[in-house]
């Protein structure tokens, strides 16, 4: 069954705290961004601010150039999962072996012009792929329907992933999302941006978990 999973974007420490505890009221799966300012255009807090109430459930989304920098410091955080770019600048598979060995789930994101069978050796070793429709650093963009198709490619190299989507959820395409085969949607500006983020947060739950029509 798929999840509804807020995303927490923040550039300081304290804007961190405000959207933390906003969320805190209502959400079990966290997804909290980070960015170093070179993969992605902005930055956020670092991994030495990023904390957590004990009842999420947080996967961490690490828009960075170089993981290897970061790794040890967010392993320590002791998340459920720590998601890296199949596009960043190292190669992540020894970087994946050791988030793994530390208990930790690792997952890959893919953009939109990344085709998942020149990355199938890194998607064989996850446990999570998050098929990335939005735009780096940033609430908002559009989730280009036309990525669904990386579902069925992905499922073709590794049955038992997890399957992520990040980038223009909203009440209009939870439901399509959902049914498309995304497990775990990630939910930026729909709502940070409501005037009612719960109320937000429970529409877009009740739309993942609409029966289909025949």
């Amino acid at each position: 069954m798929a999840v509804i999973a807020p995303a927490l974007l923040a550039e300081n420490a304290d804007s961190y705290k405000q959207q933390a505890e906003k969320l805190n009221v209502f959400a079990e799966r966290v997804h909290v961004d980070i960015s170093d300012g070179i993969f992605a255009p902005n930055f956020t807090v670092d991994e030495g601010q990023i904390w957590w109430p004990q009842n999420w459930k947080v996967d961490i989304h690490a828009m960075v150039d170089k993981p290897s920098e970061h790794i040890q410091k967010l392993v320590s955080l002791r998340p459920d999962l720590i998601i890296l770019h199949a596009e960043c600048h190292e190669d992540i598979s020894q970087i994946i072996q050791y988030i793994k060995q530390n208990g930790v789930k690792a997952g890959i994101a893919l953009q939109k012009q990344t085709v998942p069978s020149t990355v199938e050796p890194l998607i064989s070793m996850v446990d999570h792929v998050m098929i990335f429709s939005g735009d780096l650093g940033r609430y908002g963009g559009t989730a280009s329907m036309m990525q669904l198709e990386k579902v069925r490619l992905v499922k073709r190299i590794n049955a038992a992933v997890e399957i992520g989507w990040d980038g223009g959820v909203n009440v209009q395409n939870a439901f399509t999302l959902s049914q498309g085969g995304v497990d775990v949607l990630n939910v930026g500006g729909t709502i940070a941006k409501s005037d009612n983020p719960e109320e937000t947060y429970k529409q877009l739950v009740a739309e993942i978990n609409k029966q289909g029509v025949l």
